[in-house]
Formats: C-alpha cells, structure tokens, sequence
C-alpha cells in the first residue's frame, strides 16, 4: 500500500516550476519578415506516466474555473504524478522523396492554413489532431504557454520561409486516448522520459551531408569533390529512448520484403575505409538507425530543457565540425579564442537571445548570414522571469562560429589542393629521373 505522503521527485516538481514560470513569462510573438507570409507551429505534449502501484487518479479534467498555476499545483500534489515520470511525445515523419524532413525525429505540427486557423495555437492543436489524433481541446490537456517564437530561412541565404511557434501543453489524466496515426505525415509515435533528454549518456551525434550546401547548383562530380573534402557535418543529437512507442503499419517503412532478403556484401576495402572517413558507419538506415533527436527540433527542445535539473543541457552540446579530421582539427585551431570568449560571456549571463536551429534552415541574420547549421537572432524575448536568461545559451556559444568554421573548410580545401600539387610533382620528378636513367 503507497503513503499518503509520497517521497519528493526533484524532476517532478522542477518540472512544475518550470511549466509555471512558462505560463506567467509567455514569450513574445514574432512577426513575419517583409515577403514572408508562412507561419507554423508544433506542439509540445507533456504527460506524466503512472508507476506500477500509482493511487487511483483524484483530479483529471481541469476546472474552467481554476487558473493554470493553480492547475498545476493540484495536478502535481497527487500521489501518483509524484511517484511517476514525465515525459514528452515525439513523431518520426514518414519518409517521402523530396522532403528535407523525410524520416526525422520531430513534434506534432505544420504550417499554418489562414482559412481555417484562428491563430498559431489553433496550428497547433489541429495539425496534433490530424497527425496522430489527440485532441488538445479535451478538458485533460491543460495549455501551458509557449517557448521562443524563430524565423527560419532556407540554407545560405536570407531568404526566410516561415515563423515557427511552439507552444507547450500537459495532459493532467493518467490515461492517454489511443493515438491514430496519419500514414501519409507520421510513420511513429514515441513518449520519451524526461530523464532520458536529461542524461548524459544519451548524447550523441547526428552526421549529415552538406556538400550540396556549398554547391546548390554544381554537379554531382563537385559535391563529390567537396564531400571527399569535407566528409559530413557532425551535430550534437539526443538518442531517444522511448517508454512507449506506436507504429504505423500501412508505411512502407514499416516492414519491407526488402529485408527479408540476405545482406549485400560490405564491398571493397577501399569502398568500406571511404565511408568510413565521410562517417557514413554513423548513418545507418531503417529499423537499425536509433531515434535521434536533433537540429530545429532539438533547438526548440534546448529552450525547455536547460531549465530542468541538472541544468548542464548546454554542457551536454558540443560544436558542429565535420568528419574529414583535418577540417575538424583546423576549425578546432581557428575556434580556440572564440570558443574562450563565448564561454567567458555564457558565464555571465544576460547576453543575446539566441538559439540554435537546423540544419536544414537557419534564422535570419543581417550581420552573419553565412550559417552552417542555422542560429536565430534578433528575437527578443520578455525581460520578465527566469526564461529571459537561460534559454539563448547554445547561441551565445556560436556566436561567430560558423563564419570560422567556414574559413577553416576553405584552408583545408586550399591545404588538400597544394599537398594534392605537391604529390603529383614528386611523383612526375621521380619518373623522369627514372626515364633518364
């Protein structure tokens, strides 16, 4: 039989202070830039799952009548909320040709429709709906507030494509409806611990090709020229762990005759040291890939995250670099005093409001529009609450980095190019000393 007085669950009730703070400090709404007129937005779902001996529930349905911090308040005063563990939702989008999101890790959301939505919240809650079927206007699905509102833009360029808001809800029963899946958006479902974002060793890394970000409109032999050279760009990633996962079985990721089939060879050994140097062992595909949360998702997650215990999410981040090890080894060189300085000012707090972003879209910039992996600026959030100071930190860190990362590609391309001429002189001498002979 449980206690009436169940033990403190520091995660539990940071998570309630948290969500409070949210609520009373709500984030500013940003507007859209001049020729922009897209806006989107996703959803954050929290819920806290029930132990194995959790007390029957006691509050569910939230009283109109009651304000949110004292919603709060109630929900997590119970017995069986303290004992539990929260968690978070996540979709893995099903894969489409031609879609720069194809297969990856996000939160339920999408553009917004001018005819049929109200407002950004209204996104929210009918792309949720439509995605995976959970209706946020239930009397258990308690709205929250929102994180950091971003402009996006298209990769090495100021073009900008759209507004994203985010916007946070918990569901307050201890029950979840079941969750109907749209096979043409989502290929699966995964609730997430809290604790598992949270920890150490579940950071990793996601490897990406960016080859045809430095040659949109090259051929295919540059890009190969470029990611010989580069090999791929490595970004901090969170591998997921999920308590409870749902899958869409009418995908066609789902289950392919495909692999039923016996395994290809592994190729030659020259082919097999080539992937290994672009760090394709890293990137896996199908059932055998982990869940990794990453880019403008994992962005949106660090605004939520560093302000839960141990409050080390930007310890946990580690710089963009690429695989090739000499353009990682001079980008690292190029970095060392800004890395000091940006380090020096994160210390102090206060500074920018900024937050790292995909690398699929990267946020307007006047002063710096050379992003590898993508940085909002400019977004000024409310001066009021805690949020104000500790949700930019992945930004101030980069401050100024990608325009030194992409100095030292261009030095390593330069390198490669007079040891490549170097080479070839050597050996052109030596056969002529030869045939001379």
């Amino acid at each position: 039989m449980s206690s009436s007085n169940p033990p403190e669950n520091t995660l539990t009730n940071a998570l309630r202070d948290t969500l409070k703070g949210l609520h009373a400090n709500p984030y500013p709404e940003v507007e859209n830039p001049v020729g922009c007129k897209r806006r989107a937005s996703v959803a954050l779902i929290l819920r806290v799952r029930p132990g194995y001996e959790a007390e029957p529930l006691k509050i569910g349905e939230n009283d109109p009548g009651v304000s949110t911090i004292e919603s709060l308040d109630r929900f997590f005063s119970q017995g069986w909320v303290q004992r539990g563990d929260p968690e978070c939702v996540f979709i893995k989008r099903a894969a489409r040709v031609g879609d720069r999101w194809t297969s990856h890790v996000a939160l339920p959301g999408g553009k917004r429709v001018d005819k049929e939505d109200e407002d950004d919240k209204a996104v929210a809650v009918r792309e949720t709906s439509e995605e995976i079927g959970l209706d946020l206007n239930s009397p258990h699905a308690l709205f929250i507030g929102n994180l950091p509102e971003r402009v996006v833009s298209t990769s090495f360029g100021r073009q900008p494509i759209m507004v994203l808001c985010p916007f946070v809800w918990l569901w307050t029963g201890s029950e979840l409806p079941a969750f109907k899946l749209q096979p043409t958006e989502v290929a699966s479902t995964h609730w997430v611990p809290l604790r598992v974002l949270l920890s150490p060793s579940a950071r990793t890394h996601e490897y990406v090709d960016v080859s045809d970000r430095f040659a949109h409109r090259g051929s295919a032999f540059l890009k190969t020229i470029i990611r010989s050279i580069l090999g791929k760009m490595r970004f901090s990633a969170i591998q997921l762990t999920p308590s409870e996962s749902l899958y869409c079985s009418s995908t066609a990721e789902f289950f392919s005759p495909a692999e039923d089939q016996p395994p290809t060879p592994k190729g030659s050994l020259t082919s097999r040291f080539y992937n290994w140097y672009l760090g394709d062992h890293a990137g896996a595909a199908g059932h055998g890939r982990p869940l990794l949360l990453w880019g403008l998702t994992l962005g949106m997650l660090a605004d939520f995250l560093d302000q839960l215990p141990p409050y080390n999410a930007v310890q946990l981040w580690s710089y963009p670099t690429f695989t090739s090890w000499d353009v990682r080894f001079i980008i690292d060189i190029l970095t060392i005093p800004l890395k000091r300085r940006n380090q020096a000012r994160l210390r102090n707090s206060g500074m920018k409001n900024e937050t790292v972003i995909d690398s699929e879209v990267e946020a307007v910039s006047a002063d710096n529009p050379w992003f590898i992996g993508g940085l909002s600026k400019g977004m000024e959030a409310s001066k009021k609450g805690k949020n104000a100071t500790r949700s930019y930190a992945v930004g101030i860190l980069l401050e100024d980095y990608y325009a030194m990362a992409r100095r030292g590609v261009w030095i390593s391309a330069g390198a490669r190019a007079v040891a490549t001429i170097l080479f070839v002189w050597y050996i052109v001498k030596r056969y002529r000393r030869r045939v001379l002979r």
